[in-house]
């Protein structure tokens, strides 16, 4: 499949400049039912963890804004997973909210005029945009029943390729889509990719029909990973953590320099 055409849209760079630290690729799903929970979760997890992502659990409860406000003044990581979706105008102007906050991640869907508001109301702040390709809770099956005449994996490269040209950052995919395939057919070798459904070996996979553990995810050329459940469900979430870092340490130092 070749990358679209679309000399308009700037492709993204190649240096994806990720950190040198594997604890920093490590984003905590607060999906949790009360504001307080998350934030007992996010204090729990300190000095181990420092990116969260904050999604539809919290966004709507009242006191998300005031937990976002806390975890960036403590210096943590906000993912807002907002999944925008919306004419233009209202996502462009969203979009510019959201980087006035501080924020680091958000997520939109892949539809071109969609990432194309998202980047503009973007700007030249730091905020990146993240397309949305495939949720993990769909396979195949799904999708045809949809409608899609295509599998998960090629719907996932299409879409990487048009969240690259209109100027995107990165998209969501599972790592069973193969990330660093997704940047050589979408040509866009600078395209970052956050990997939800991410489970050790031994976990449940509760929605995610599409998933990888740490170390595969890694080795298939995943910048950063989403794991929730896995972590903030466990009996000691800091020893999970701990063991999701090591296990991607332990990935990343067997990838060619």
């Amino acid at each position: 499949m070749a990358p679209p055409n679309d000399a308009e849209f700037p492709m993204t760079g190649s240096n994806r400049n990720l950190p040198a630290d594997m604890a920093a690729r490590l984003i905590v799903a607060l999906d949790v039912e009360s504001i307080a929970a998350a934030a007992a979760m996010a204090d729990r997890l300190d000095g181990v963890v420092s990116f969260f992502k904050i999604g539809l659990w919290l966004l709507f409860t009242p006191g998300a804004d005031r937990l976002i406000d806390t975890l960036l003044g403590r210096g943590n990581k906000v993912f807002l997973d907002a999944k925008m979706y919306d004419i233009p105008q209202t996502v462009q102007q969203g979009v510019a909210a959201v980087a006035r906050r501080g924020v680091s991640f958000l997520t939109v869907h892949g539809d071109d005029a969609i990432m194309r508001a998202a980047v503009a109301g973007r700007g030249d702040s730091d905020l990146k945009l993240f397309a949305v390709t495939v949720l993990t809770s769909l396979d195949d099956a799904a999708l045809h029943g949809m409608g899609f005449h295509v599998g998960a994996r090629d719907l996932v490269r299409m879409r990487a390729a048009r969240a690259a040209a209109c100027g995107c950052d990165g998209i969501i995919a599972s790592a069973d889509d193969h990330p660093d395939t997704i940047r050589r057919l979408a040509g866009a070798p600078g395209l970052l990719i956050t990997t939800p459904g991410i489970r050790q070996s031994q976990g449940s996979l509760n929605d995610h029909k599409r998933s990888a553990t740490p170390g595969d995810a890694i080795r298939n050329g995943a910048d950063y990973l989403v794991a929730g459940r896995p972590i903030i469900e466990a009996a000691d979430p800091v020893a999970s953590a701990r063991s999701f870092i090591r296990e991607m340490e332990q990935a990343q130092a067997l990838l060619p320099a």
